[in-house]
């Protein structure tokens, strides 16, 4: 075998380990990026802890086929990079946001998330939705009302009990 197919056969298993080791997989389309403008999205993908990577169509769609997935033929051709996310919102978040502010050089193709194919709009859907942090800290929020107001109610029964 010649080096450059072992070298594509490595480079389909890492795709692969990466795939399976994701919560997310954007397939994002770019086109007409300047080099600041993909330098500002690559910090911003980096920022949010998503892998984002510019690979061949064939070695993502054989990496997808070897894992038993073929949902996303149709959706491999054109400019494609990858963005691996560690959670399953935060990589769909940062390529709307940045379609919109870029005017529209990149959009999402397509996802995979939690071993579901996610069409466009599901990825614009996916956006919308807060991070687990955010509901997270919206959750303790609403907690730490709740025990504020029973706390407030307690206080001024205990008040009137003494009067």
């Amino acid at each position: 075998m010649s080096a450059n197919l072992e070298a594509k056969k490595q480079v389909v298993e890492d795709i692969k380990a990466k795939i399976t080791a994701a919560k997310s997989v954007v397939l994002v389309n770019y086109s007409g990026l300047t080099v600041a403008e993909d330098t500002e999205l690559r910090n911003a993908f980096r920022k949010a802890n998503v892998e984002y990577k510019v690979l061949k169509n064939t070695l993502i769609r054989r990496a997808f086929n070897e894992l038993g997935v073929d949902s996303f033929d149709a959706d491999l051709n054109g400019t494609t990079a990858v963005a691996f996310g560690s959670d399953e919102v935060g990589a769909s978040k940062i390529v709307v946001e940045n379609a919109k502010k870029l005017e529209n050089k990149i959009s999402a193709k397509s996802a995979y998330v939690n071993g579901e194919y996610v069409d466009k709009n599901g990825v614009e859907s996916l956006a919308s939705i807060p991070s687990k942090d955010a509901l997270y800290s919206m959750l303790a929020g609403t907690l730490s009302n709740f025990i504020r107001g029973l706390a407030v109610a307690l206080n001024r029964v205990a008040e009137k009990m003494g009067e």
